[in-house]
């Protein structure tokens, strides 16, 4: 095989997957946005998100910056040499990562040191298979950390929240795979879709239900139980009332799809992968002699573009619908204490990134700047250095926030912090803290990681770069950066708020159905 076209076939394939969303995908996000009121959070959320999705496709840069953990599933005919191919694939992804396609994610589990290409020990992710066909089937799924840390398994029998008992049995099933959705809340940027694995060990259980999620939102599955209960998931999990963003509304779960293999007897586990709106999973067959794709997948039919009149009328109805509060940072107390939960936020000025590393660093050290009256912003961002040594914001959505619920009151605290943006919410520590403190937890809409880097005028600064790219405080100037307010400083919560009518929503499912 022609390595050096082969190669080029898979840079092709990386950059595609990161930066232009299925057509499956988009249908299915389409009919979402039918479903939803006008001038509700989950409209203006969703109307957020088809923006982003045309915005990434004109710049063709990256839909969601957590470009996550790339996974290849591999078919080969007999006889092609697989560790080339492994080879190949490791520099396009280097490649990538270089033109700003990926984030340089791949990080050492012990020492935290970024390898800044993507690659190490694990990464990325390879899976073979020989088959007997006469063409290389590569399939490619990009799946961030916000929404596979809400990938969970059961092992049944198992007390569920608000379900009670789940059996081994396929209303047990049915059970864990509803309790699923219902734990992810809006964290893992919902709507979403999941692929469900049932049986297998704990690792094997958990590679099948990842392994549904290259399945087309469209297919059927073969077995006719398995297909009753997708169906099924689907229609009943929209009933929960979880919705974009978990801000509540009509549509929670894109998608469901469902496997099953063998297990031993003393095992049964029901492995459940969530998976964010931002579902950037892609296909080629390519010519195992010249390394050139022969086709594409998860292609068939007309490509939605969301970057319409109507679209974009949608998208600016659904926003000056709600109360609108603009904030020059630095911001006062005074300012804060007068917004409620429900609040659209426009910030100006000047905003900070804070990740994982930036919050454990600050709980023990010094601020390098003053945060006195600031804002943080959770966000790894995708970043470009240009010739003259200037950095470039490419993709900069929010992270998931509760990753600092056990630092987030006590900074806010310690330096003054009056507002900080993230995704998915937190909790009651941070929530005290708000009310104590007199600050603001503002959602943003979690991928949407073109529409906010859009917003952000210019990098100002950074430090702490030791930490990485991702994990740096990174000083941006914004404008019309917006966001809803989710927890305010009365000691309101909406996160709070979904979860409670979810949960009780949840229990209506608990009778038995199968």
């Amino acid at each position: 095989m022609n390595m050096e076209r082969f190669q080029e076939s898979m840079y092709d394939l990386i950059v595609e997957t990161s930066t232009n969303l299925p057509k499956d995908v988009r249908r299915a996000i389409k009919a979402a946005k039918a479903k939803e009121s006008a001038g509700t959070r989950s409209a203006m959320s969703l109307a957020t998100i088809t923006n982003n999705i045309s915005m990434a496709d004109e710049k063709v840069s990256p839909i969601c910056q957590d470009t996550g953990l790339p996974t290849f599933k591999i078919k080969t005919p007999v006889g092609v040499n697989q560790l080339q191919i492994k080879e190949a694939i490791k520099n396009a992804i280097a490649l990538a990562t270089k033109n700003s396609k990926l984030r340089p994610n791949s990080v050492d589990s012990l020492t935290g040191e970024n390898s800044g290409d993507n690659l190490g020990g694990g990464t990325p992710v390879i899976k073979f298979d020989q088959w007997e066909e006469d063409y290389i089937d590569v399939r490619l799924i990009l799946k961030g950390g916000g929404c596979e840390n809400k990938n969970i398994q059961y092992s049944l029998p198992a007390e569920l929240d608000g379900l009670g008992r789940a059996g081994r049995d396929l209303d047990g099933i049915r059970k864990c795979i509803m309790h699923s959705v219902y734990q992810a809340q809006g964290q893992g940027c919902s709507a979403g879709f999941i692929g469900v694995g049932i049986g297998g060990d704990r690792s094997s259980g958990y590679d099948l239900a990842k392994e549904q999620l290259f399945r087309s939102v469209d297919d059927v599955n073969p077995n006719e139980d398995l297909s009753k209960l997708e169906d099924y998931i689907v229609e009943h999990a929209n009933e929960l009332g979880i919705g974009t963003m978990g801000f509540g509304g009509e549509t929670t779960l894109l998608g469901c799809k469902i496997g099953v293999m063998n297990r031993i007897p003393a095992s049964f586990f029901v492995s459940v992968a969530y998976n964010c709106w931002a579902y950037r999973r892609l296909g080629v067959a390519v010519n195992p002699e010249t390394g050139v794709i022969n086709d594409w997948m998860y292609q068939e039919g007309e490509k939605i573009d969301f970057a319409s009149e109507t679209e974009k009328e949608t998208a600016a109805s659904a926003e000056t619908e709600q109360n609108v509060v603009t904030l020059q940072a630095p911001i006062t107390e005074e300012q804060i204490r007068e917004l409620k939960v429900g609040d659209v936020v426009k910030i100006n000025g000047r905003m900070y990134t804070g990740r994982d590393a930036i919050h454990h660093h600050l709980m023990e050290n010094d601020a390098p700047v003053d945060l006195n009256g600031q804002v943080i912003y959770h966000c790894g961002p995708v970043m470009m250095k240009d010739d003259e040594g200037g950095w470039h914001v490419k993709a900069a959505g929010p992270t998931t926030s509760i990753r600092e619920e056990p630092y987030q009151g006590d900074i806010m605290k310690k330096f003054g912090i009056r507002a900080v943006i993230g995704k998915g919410g937190m909790g009651p520590k941070t929530l005290k803290a708000l009310e104590e403190h007199g600050g603001v937890y503002l959602n943003a809409i979690g991928g949407a990681a073109q529409y906010y880097a859009d917003c952000i005028k210019a990098v100002e600064g950074v430090d702490l770069m030791n930490f990485g790219i991702p994990e740096a405080m990174w000083h941006l100037k914004v404008e019309g950066f917006t966001a809803v307010v989710t927890m305010d400083s009365h000691g309101n919560s909406l996160h709070k708020d979904v979860d409670k009518s979810s949960l009780e929503k949840l229990a209506q499912f608990k009778e038995r159905v199968y």
